[in-house]
């Protein structure tokens, strides 16, 4: 039976559409929000890289205290157009932020993943962003974190719904689940709010 429901649900996916979405520009940072938190989608806010239509609990609390804290939210995935309709809005109704969401756009991007995210991501630099934490599930992911620059003690794995460990490469912590990485975020990660309280020029530290 839950077979013949995420068939009925994939089919219902690529019946509503199969369009590309666009790319979308990179912003420019503000003197109030000048730090990216990145994220991938599937295997990260979701519970496995092949579930894509189901949160990983407690994913949308720990990305609300980044925000709360000062932090620019950004999407990196290589999810296949036939997936990608209504992603914004699963974003939505899930409590993420939703956007900016960068998709690749070939079939050269969506097979070298990590060359993909880390361009996009060294983008955010050339602009002026400063990249503070990065979260994935898959090696490509963490690969790409570490060549756009992000110290590997600020990159955090996810593991798979189902798997023993997570995927091997270059980061801090393999973290169980969102609701374990809470107290990280409340009680580790810097409040830029509050530094620019005592630095109102928003000038980068």
């Amino acid at each position: 039976m839950r077979t013949f429901i995420a068939l009925s649900v994939t089919a219902s996916v690529f019946a509503t559409g199969c369009a590309q979405l666009p790319p979308v520009p990179i912003p420019d940072p503000s003197p109030q929000v000048q730090q990216v938190v990145v994220l991938d989608i599937d295997g990260t806010l979701t519970p496995h890289n092949l579930s894509m239509f189901e949160a990983r609990p407690d994913a949308e609390e720990v990305v609300k205290a980044y925000v709360d804290k000062g932090y620019k939210i950004v999407y990196v995935t290589t999810r296949i157009p036939g997936l990608q309709s209504g992603l914004a809005q699963w974003l939505k109704e899930h409590n993420f932020p939703s956007d900016p969401v960068h998709i690749a756009q070939t079939t050269e991007e969506r097979e070298r993943p990590a060359a993909f995210k880390a361009t996009i991501l060294r983008g955010y630099t050339d602009k002026g962003w400063q990249l503070a934490y990065a979260y994935g599930d898959s090696s490509t992911d963490f690969l790409a974190y570490m060549s756009a620059g992000i110290p590997k003690e600020r990159i955090f794995a996810l593991k798979r719904q189902g798997s023993e460990d997570c995927e091997g490469g270059g980061f801090a912590t393999c973290v169980e689940d969102w609701t374990a990485h809470i107290d990280y975020v409340k009680t580790k990660v810097p409040d830029l709010r509050y530094a620019q309280s005592i630095n109102p020029s928003g000038a980068a530290r």
